[in-house]
């Protein structure tokens, strides 16, 4: 015999207009001009219904590019076969994102969500771990010549790239091209 479910429960109807009303605001108005009562309005719900699934709008951003909303082609690393030279394109593509006020409100509110909530920091987890993502990359780069070693700490250099690019995120600072070789050399050796 099942349990009754206690607590609110979601209609994917209006999860999925509040999502498509958060991108298509996003897209048009930028971080600091979104708001949840916006994104209500254009989802043709009530601001209480945002607020019962999502504490912030942090929260609602960090949902939609966690579904695969938010466009994140520049967020995912090529594969010439060179993981240096990927990584260093990798990277300076994140920091010209984050060097723009959308971008930068993106990832500061998908930090604050995954902060507040551990759901959310898990999915944001598994998120990087997949073929496409960083981990992904690096794992195939493994073994290889002039990569990585077999062996190398693919989950390690994984995260010491994402925390230094979460870190420049927070401190607002700016990054040049030989910050970007300077990571490398500190993370992968010369």
């Amino acid at each position: 015999m099942a349990l009754p479910r206690s607590g609110p429960v979601r209609s994917e109807a209006a999860r999925l207009a509040i999502l498509r009303a958060t991108v298509e605001l996003l897209s048009e108005r930028g971080y600091d001009h979104l708001s949840i009562e916006g994104i209500a309005t254009r989802a043709g719900v009530g601001k209480q219904t945002i607020y019962r699934w999502w504490p912030s709008k942090g929260a609602v951003i960090a949902e939609c590019l966690l579904e695969g909303m938010l466009p994140t082609e520049r967020l995912r690393p090529p594969d010439t076969g060179d993981i240096r030279q990927d990584l260093t394109t990798w990277l300076g593509r994140v920091f010209a994102l984050l060097g723009s006020a959308e971008g930068e409100g993106m990832l500061r509110s998908l930090i604050a969500a995954a902060a507040e909530h551990a759901e959310v920091g898990l999915r944001l987890r598994d998120s990087l771990s997949g073929s496409d993502s960083i981990s992904g990359r690096l794992m195939r780069a493994t073994g290889t010549v002039p990569n990585l070693p077999e062996g190398a700490p693919v989950d390690e250099v994984a995260d010491a790239l994402i925390g230094a690019v979460i870190l420049r995120a927070l401190a607002r600072t700016t990054v040049g091209p030989r910050d970007v070789d300077r990571l490398l050399d500190a993370v992968l050796g010369r």
